[in-house]
């Protein structure tokens, strides 16, 4: 038995605000030994995720029950 039921990956690069939808922006999900396939924005108007928009998703996804761990490829800079 693993310790996580689900692991949510994020690539979180872009150079924009927390409002841009930016195509750099995706999330995978895998549940169990399942593959992991990719989420798409709930926003119907738009192709593409936010940064809020995905912060947003991920809080709903932990409020969840099952054991998740998240991993955010973000490449920090000042």
């Amino acid at each position: 038995m693993t310790m996580f039921q689900r692991i949510i990956a994020v690539a979180y690069s872009g150079a924009e605000t927390a409002d841009s939808p930016l195509k750099s922006l995706r999330v995978f999900v895998a549940a169990g030994a399942e593959e992991p396939v990719e989420v798409l924005t709930q926003n119907p108007a738009r192709r593409y995720w936010t940064r809020r928009e995905i912060a947003l998703w991920l809080v709903e996804r932990l409020r969840e029950s099952q054991r998740t761990l998240v991993g955010i490829d973000h490449p920090f800079s000042f």
